[in-house]
């Protein structure tokens, strides 16, 4: 019971001093936040109109009060105090807005497990932590043994378990599951986090998104009380996404759309705005203010602060700005001409004050998450909405993302799958390619393959993805050790996965939503590490019992290991 509360029941007894009882004098000698015991008598209180006898509540005959614990002279609490993330379990406490968080996190998850059970027939099934190594593309926390040179790896996802349940006559399974990935961390990852995590055998990616679509659906009526989302929820194909937006996760709730124009424009213009001799040149929108000169001003603004930098040292070239300006010749886009100028405002519809960004870029597929000119609009849009030129995005907006290429080439920040084919899968070395036209192109040239795979996106977040598997053990092994061209002791570490699709398992698909950027997302949370109750820091540590720990000679000798120079 809360000293609060407490206070509450007993005030009316504590007006007058001169007749104030032990137990009273004992409450308010007591510091805030001190657990109590209270003991008491409890009776219905009647209605105050003489003679009714409606019994309007309880009241408590106070007896007794017994303090629990003490609260240290050292601590001091107010409503302006602020806790660190060293004192998380004081920020959980005295911040209504985390607790209110949490609990919300906590029905939500009950929510999916009930509803992905009743609606659509998943049972949960429980997969290890302890796991092994094996090179899917993200780097993994392994786990030492006693057994010298032996280990376990935390598992970056149940990937490859709930396959193997797919194969061992297991129709549809699901689990909120933690995951585990020692990778960069930004404000939206975390090395362990939770997902939700489901499975269904005899299924195509189809099915599956029907049947998320379903559960997000049904989540946000009964947490949020909203029922107009889209039905379905509107989809762009990766090289859309990229081309339209500049991401693969896009916020369309912005607008500002990216369009193709180098065949418009004059060739002096194209040499100007990069080093490329052939360059494709995008150009966007954004409307910041209906004054010309507002505009000019945010520009200068923006193109100074710091978040400009990483596009004014563009290899690509630095972005070209333009500002519509009616009081000018074609309007302020003089470098354009006659006949591009007008193409642009017809296509555009030009208003004073639009901001036109022109961006070149080289004639390639789209590979990655982003583009330049795509994260300068994001860049922009922040700006515009801080400056209060634009105001803040709202709604909820969700997309889903398909068609993604099934390999990309090999970056020096991801480990990918350790082959010597200078690609990886883009997602996970499970994917299926999309068509029987796709599986042709893997002999002629890999990168062109689209994969069967499918992201859901709300308000520029990915929220998750899934694909269809490779079912076949024969096309599992030519993708691992033919493509990605794996050796021999790699092939092996997935011998497990081969010997289980080799024993008759169904096609299947499934899909993963992380659950923490969901619940961040609907409470409108900047960061994941706002609806967890024990998040590391951006360095992966735990301010609050202070891990991860240095190892003591006694571990390292006990787990066979010992500490390198650190030159």
């Amino acid at each position: 019971m809360s000293l609060d509360w407490v206070v509450q029941i007993v005030s009316t007894a504590t007006n007058h001093t001169d007749s104030i009882s032990l137990p009273h004098r004992l409450l308010q000698d007591l510091a805030h936040h001190t657990p109590v015991v209270v003991e008491g008598v409890l009776k219905g209180r009647q209605a105050p109109k003489a003679g009714s006898a409606m019994i309007t509540g309880l009241e408590l005959k106070l007896e007794n009060i017994v303090p629990l614990n003490t609260l240290p002279d050292d601590l001091i609490v107010t409503e302006d105090t602020i806790f660190g993330p060293n004192q998380r379990h004081l920020q959980i406490k005295h911040d209504k807005s985390i607790r209110d968080a949490l609990r919300f996190r906590s029905k939500a998850a009950r929510f999916i497990r009930d509803h992905l059970a009743d609606s659509h027939g998943f049972e949960e099934f429980e997969t290890p932590l302890l796991f092994k190594s094996t090179p899917e593309g993200a780097r993994e926390f392994l786990v030492p043994t006693r057994s010298p040179g032996l280990a376990y790896a935390l598992p970056q996802s149940p990937q490859q378990y709930k396959q193997i349940l797919m194969a061992s006559g297991i129709p549809r399974y699901m689990q909120i599951a933690r995951c585990f990935r020692d990778e960069d961390l930004r404000a939206d990852r975390q090395p362990e986090f939770t997902q939700v995590d489901l499975e269904m055998a005899f299924a195509s990616g189809e099915d599956v998104m029907r049947t998320v679509e379903s559960t997000v659906r049904a989540l946000w009526k009964e947490m949020l009380h909203i029922e107009d989302l889209p039905f379905p929820f509107p989809r762009l194909t990766y090289e859309q996404a990229m081309s339209r937006y500049g991401s693969d996760k896009p916020d369309i709730r912005l607008g500002s759309e990216i369009t193709r124009i180098d065949y418009m424009l004059p060739v002096d213009l194209i040499g100007k705005i990069g080093p490329h001799a052939d360059p494709i040149v995008d150009v966007m929108k954004v409307p910041i203010s209906k004054d010309a000169n507002s505009t000019r001003k945010f520009v200068a603004s923006f193109m100074d602060s710091a978040e400009a930098l990483p596009f004014l040292q563009n290899p690509d070239g630095q972005p070209g700005i333009f500002i519509v300006d009616s009081r000018k010749p074609l309007q302020g886009l003089q470098p354009f001409g006659f006949e591009a100028a007008e193409q642009v405002d017809e296509m555009l519809a030009l208003d004073d004050g639009d901001l036109l960004v022109l961006q070149a870029r080289q004639k390639l597929s789209f590979a990655g998450g982003s583009t330049l000119l795509g994260n300068l609009r994001l860049a922009l849009h922040k700006a515009a909405v801080k400056q209060g030129l634009l105001p803040a995005p709202k709604g909820f907006a969700f997309t889903w993302i398909t068609d993604f290429p099934l390999f990309s080439p090999t970056s020096d920040s991801d480990p990918g799958q350790g082959g010597s084919a200078g690609i990886a899968s883009t997602h996970h070395p499970f994917t299926a390619p999309k068509s029987p036209e796709d599986v042709d192109m893997l002999l002629i040239d890999p990168l062109q393959v689209t994969a069967d795979h499918y992201d859901l996106v709300l308000n520029g977040v990915e929220l998750g993805g899934g694909s269809r598997r490779i079912h076949s053990a024969e096309m599992q092994a030519f993708i691992l050790r033919d493509i990605l061209k794996m050796s021999e002791t790699r092939m092996k570490d997935f011998g497990h996965l081969i010997e289980v699709l080799r024993a008759g398992c169904p096609p299947h698909a499934g899909m993963a939503l992380g659950f923490d950027r969901l619940v961040a997302v609907m409470l409108g949370r900047e960061s994941v590490r706002d609806v967890i109750a024990f998040p590391k820091s951006g360095r992966g540590q735990d301010l609050l019992v202070k891990s991860p720990t240095m190892m003591t000679e006694e571990q390292l000798k006990t787990y066979h290991l010992r500490l390198r120079d650190s030159q």
